[in-house]
């Protein structure tokens, strides 16, 4: 049997509830979480502590309860291969896509494209410059996709900041032909309505669709009015990608949504959706949109339905994304609790918090309904300078068991079992210790994907790693194969 820890078992929660209430308390008054600035608007987050605070992750850290700065620890079964550091791009680090033998990694400043045909030693093959947060990133073909969700001067790659109150400011879709992967060029640009803060593509044999993200409207943006209660439908022709449109903009929440606080305390207001992952094969879509969380129907993917719709206005509070389990009967609801930038793991914000929530699917069609099973929440105690929530995951494909691997900023890469619904468990882990004990600081592990037969993770700050997991309960996944994965767009793995 796999032992699970190379290091000692560290369960115990820093002792820090009294230093954290007042975070406690600014997280329930908080707003809805904003897009994190792009390149030029400021800095990467980072905030003071107090010196209790500071002193408390120090002797922490000498005690062994917490890693050491930037020092690495992982369970037995997970193995570190390599780390490739940024180079030219260096924004923060964000999501990744995956095609046959490469790899390609969002960048704030752009995306940068790897060979991983060696997994163990990842090449670059191209890093293209173009600014514009988040760059959330897929791709489908000959077509990459890269969403912009900052206020630009223009849609092109050396557009800089301007302020979204411009009528004249651009934020959407960019669109490059990979064909040659060395060299991608940019063949299309789509305004939509409040930018892309992340987008799904819906891929088709003659065109891909692509759902875009968008949220916090404003009176004072005039491409970005309230209400925004639907997400953009944009067409895009493999062949003709310069003919890409908007095609539909389809209101999801006729009745304007969560209302947020102070009807809901420490809850987002609902306006517009934050992230969807749809899953092709079962027609099936689900939405994490800031307040709530959607299952819908995409049939037709110009006119999705809604099918039902959540709310958990006691723990959760930020959607932020989605993922289904193989089988369909299963949706894991991530909480982005502080929107990525304040230290959630820890004693006072608790287990429920900045956490997964875990919904059986259940009834058949139209009559399907979201069904609250439990909370997951790694249970590895993190310094209060250390960002740390639910993030971006993918699922491990084994038939018969619920896995799957995500990232949750300074907390690491977690690998976890929701076979039993009501019963989740972590089974393998691996993170860094703070990056420091004087600051919070937005650092770690945006995106951690499981994509044939390895573990990819997008480190904001440190770069690109490579794991790869040893485990009876995970190692028949090693004998699955894809040749394209965008997490958001969930492939069926053992139906073709």
């Amino acid at each position: 049997m796999t032992s699970l820890h190379t290091t000692p078992v560290r369960r115990r929660r820093l002792g820090v509830a009294a230093a954290a209430a007042g975070l406690f308390a600014t997280l329930l008054m908080a707003g809805p979480a904003a897009a994190t600035p792009g390149p030029g608007d400021s800095a990467a987050t980072r905030t003071e502590v107090s010196t209790r605070q500071e002193a408390e992750a120090t002797a922490a850290i000498r005690s062994g309860e917490i890693p050491g700065v930037d020092e690495i620890v992982h369970s037995g079964n997970i193995t570190h291969l390599t780390n490739v550091p940024k180079d030219a791009l260096q924004g923060l680090n964000t999501d990744l896509a995956f095609q046959g033998k490469y790899a390609f990694a969002g960048n704030f400043d752009g995306f940068r494209i790897f060979d991983i045909s060696n997994p163990k030693k990842p090449k670059t093959v191209a890093q293209v410059l173009c600014p514009g947060s988040q760059n959330d990133i897929s791709v489908s073909g000959n077509l990459l996709f890269l969403s912009t969700d900052s206020s630009r001067s223009d849609n092109s790659c050396a557009s800089t900041t301007q302020p979204a109150t411009e009528k004249s400011s651009w934020e959407g879709m960019k669109v490059f032909d990979i064909s040659d992967k060395r060299n991608p060029k940019y063949v299309a640009a789509v305004e939509t309505a409040c930018g892309s803060h992340t987008h799904t593509i819906i891929p088709e044999r003659k065109n891909v669709y692509v759902y875009v993200s968008s949220y916090s409207p404003s009176e004072t943006f005039p491409d970005c009015q309230p209400p925004h209660d639907g997400i953009s439908i944009i067409k895009v022709p493999r062949q003709a990608p310069e003919k890409s449109r908007v095609v539909n903009f389809p209101v999801l929440f006729p009745d304007g949504g969560n209302p947020g606080g102070p009807t809901n305390p420490g809850v987002s207001k609902t306006t517009g959706c934050h992230d969807i992952t749809v899953l092709p094969s079962k027609d099936l879509a689900a939405g994490a949109c800031m307040g709530d969380g959607l299952l819908f129907s995409i049939k037709d993917p110009e006119n999705p339905k809604i099918i039902d719709r959540v709310q958990d206005n006691v723990n959760f509070a930020f959607w932020h994304s989605a993922t289904f389990n193989q089988r369909a009967d299963k949706v894991v609801f991530t909480d982005e609790l502080g929107g990525g930038g304040a230290a959630t793991c820890n004693e006072a914000i608790g287990p429920k918090r900045g956490a997964d929530g875990i919904y059986d699917i259940v009834g058949k069609g139209d009559h399907r309904k979201l069904v609250f099973r439990s909370y997951f929440k790694i249970d590895r105690p993190q310094a209060d300078t250390e960002v740390c929530v639910a993030h971006n995951g993918s699922i491990i494909p084994v038939k018969g068991r619920d896995l799957m691997v995500q990232a949750w900023y300074q907390g690491g890469v977690s690998v976890w079992d929701f076979t039993d619904s009501s019963k989740p468990k972590e089974i393998g882990f691996f993170e860094r210790g703070p990056v420091t004990t004087d600051e919070v600081t937005t650092a770690g592990s945006w995106s951690a994907y499981y994509y044939n037969g390895y573990i990819y993770s997008n480190d904001i700050e440190k770069g690109f790693d490579v794991l790869r997991i040893d485990d009876r309960r995970t190692d028949p996944a090693k004998r699955v194969r894809t040749d394209e994965l965008n997490v958001q767009t969930q492939p069926d793995y053992f139906d073709r």
